[in-house]
C-alpha cells in the first residue's frame, strides 16, 4: 500500500523524470531540438532550459519536449505551447491525465493537435513503483 503521506500525494515534489524508453520512442518520431523544462540531471535534449532559465520566458524551438512540473502552472506551459504552434513550432508534453481540470478543457480538449492516452501507469525516473496517476501526451503542431 502506498503511504498517503509520501511525496507522491503531496506538493513536496511536482517533478517527475521522463522515462527514457518513452522519450526515445518520441524522439525517433519528433526529433526534439529543445527540452523546455529540465534540470541538468534529467534533461532529455542537448539544449534545455532549467527552472533558473524559466522556460516560460525563453524562446522555444521548432520541435520541443516538455515534461513540466505537475503543479498548478501546467496551464501556463500549455498556453506557451499554443503560442509556439501559432508561430510554427511543435511541442510534445508528458503530463498527468486529468480530464476533469480546467486546464484540460481550456488548453487541450479541442485545442491540441493530438492527445495520446498512455496505457497503464508510467515509472518515472529510477522509481521502483509506477506513478499513482495515469499519463497522457499532448501534441501541439503548427
Amino acid at each position: 500500500m502506498i503511504d498517503p503521506h509520501s511525496t507522491v500525494f503531496s506538493s513536496q515534489t511536482c517533478m517527475w523524470a521522463t522515462p527514457q524508453a518513452l522519450f526515445d520512442e518520441l524522439y525517433a518520431e519528433f526529433g526534439f531540438d529543445l527540452d523546455v523544462c529540465a534540470s541538468p540531471d534529467n534533461a532529455k535534449c542537448e539544449r534545455y532550459y532549467t527552472a533558473e532559465d524559466d522556460g516560460l520566458l525563453m524562446p522555444w524551438s521548432t520541435t520541443n519536449w516538455c515534461n513540466p512540473p505537475y503543479g498548478n502552472r501546467i496551464s501556463e506551459w500549455l498556453a506557451k505551447a499554443r503560442l509556439t504552434a501559432a508561430e510554427g513550432g511543435t511541442t510534445v508534453f508528458l503530463i498527468p491525465s486529468r480530464t476533469d481540470v480546467r486546464w484540460f478543457h481550456e488548453h487541450v480538449l479541442g485545442v491540441a493537435s493530438e492527445i495520446r492516452f498512455i496505457k497503464g501507469r508510467l515509472k518515472f525516473g529510477d522509481a521502483k513503483n509506477s506513478a499513482p496517476f495515469p499519463s497522457m501526451l499532448i501534441i501541439y503542431r503548427p
